[in-house]
């Protein structure tokens, strides 16, 4: 069975998705969920999923060496992020490369980097003047957004679009995709 561990910062819609596509799947399931804000709401979506939720914090994270050792100590296989913002250390990528993946609310390498989620990417978007956007499913690697591509999803940006109707649409194609895209990376894991 692969073990997954998503990180999120956020509400954690996304990641309550993911749990519960895994909920049913015989070869793989969200072990953990990780987050670096005590009061995140990711926490409790997660632990009323009856899934293990954490809190770290700064030190843990980039200084001690303890969110890699619980990511250890748990098993997983593949570390999802799920709307978490925090840069990922150089040892937690060396020591999960090629199996860490993030989601991205436009299509990279456009609109990426540090500083662009959520509402400000879907701002940038509507303020450049796009006819579509969409998500982009990447690995992570020791820069922003800067991976390599895994797989894309395009949408419309319609006449009238704000914020709020843009980041729906994108939304919809990130519970849609995310958690197909997952299943398929854990199945070639278990073809090597």
């Amino acid at each position: 069975m692969k073990l997954i561990t998503i990180l999120a910062s956020g509400t954690g819609t996304n990641a309550e998705n993911i749990i519960k596509y895994f909920s049913n799947e015989k070869n793989a399931k969200v072990r953990l969920v990780l987050s670096n804000k005590p009061q995140a709401e990711v926490l409790k979506r997660a632990a009323a999923l009856g899934v293990e939720a954490l809190f770290f914090d700064r030190g843990q994270f980039y200084d001690s060496g303890e969110v890699r050792r619980i990511l250890q100590e748990r098993g997983t296989d593949l570390l999802v992020l799920a709307g978490f913002l925090w840069f990922i250390p150089e040892h937690i990528i060396k020591a999960y490369r090629g199996r860490i993946i993030n989601i991205h609310p436009a299509l990279l390498p456009r609109f990426g980097g540090k500083g662009m989620y959520g509402d400000r990417v879907h701002r940038a978007v509507l303020d450049a003047g796009c006819t579509e956007s969409g998500i982009t499913i990447h690995h992570v690697n020791e820069q922003y957004d800067a991976g390599d591509i895994i797989f894309q999803a395009k949408c419309p940006v319609l006449p009238g679009d704000d914020v709020h109707s843009l980041a729906s649409r994108v939304h919809t194609l990130e519970y849609e995709h995310y958690p197909v895209v997952i299943k398929n990376l854990l199945e070639e894991m278990d073809d090597q």
